[in-house]
């Protein structure tokens, strides 16, 4: 039996695709003078800054640089660049009527995501939010799924992680969890296939039917 759905939170419950593709290009132009298509940004999607940085230097400073810009724009530009899906809002607003114990499992700033949870008017509906200030490790690690199971009291074969990154959903995976991928993702949906995910949507209230 299900008890709990857990949740990615860009790119899958707010559409800040735009904002986050915009903030890499600007990253990458501004620090490192290079110009990327838009499918290897992308690709960076649900990945720790650090982890995505990383592979386009090993200078521990310029990688700084690189995560301290894309921050800088991401503050900058956020609020005009944030909003839930569509029909988002009505999803959370059914879980909660059902008794579905409702989560976040992000690698933004545990303060970003609040801001923007809370500017989307989704942070009422949520029983817990993990960051990456929460866990030694990160996505795809099991460890942020596992944690956000063990504060909500349930075992993880009870819960679905959703997600519109592969990164979500080796996450979830590696936690025991269910997985649900999103085709609504900006991201290539092949590569979310390749994790074989338990279950995918084409639109956020697909997923009560999950239930």
């Amino acid at each position: 039996m299900i008890k709990a759905i857990l949740f990615d939170l860009d790119g899958t419950l707010l559409d800040t695709n735009e904002l986050i593709y915009k903030a890499f290009c600007t990253t990458f132009k501004e620090v490192l003078g290079i110009v990327l298509p838009k499918g290897e940004i992308t690709n960076l999607y649900g990945k720790p800054l650090k982890d995505s940085f990383a592979n386009y230097t090993e200078d521990k400073q310029i990688i700084e640089n690189l995560i301290k810009t894309h921050r800088n724009y991401n503050d900058l530009h956020h609020d005009d660049m944030c909003q839930p899906f569509n029909g988002v809002l009505e999803l959370l607003t059914k879980l909660k009527e059902k008794g579905i114990k409702c989560g976040v499992v992000t690698s933004k700033r545990k303060n970003v995501a609040i801001h923007g949870m809370t500017l989307g008017r989704i942070i009422e509906f949520m029983d817990i939010i993990i960051s990456p200030e929460d866990t030694k490790k990160h996505k795809p690690d099991g460890e942020p799924a596992m944690t956000a199971c063990e504060f909500l009291g349930i075992e993880p074969k009870e819960a679905i992680m959703v997600g519109d990154s592969p990164y979500d959903l080796m996450c979830g995976k590696n936690a025991g969890c269910f997985t649900c991928g999103v085709e609504y993702t900006t991201l290539n949906i092949n590569e979310l296939l390749k994790v074989e995910p338990t279950y995918m949507v084409k639109n956020p209230l697909d997923i009560l039917k999950l239930i």
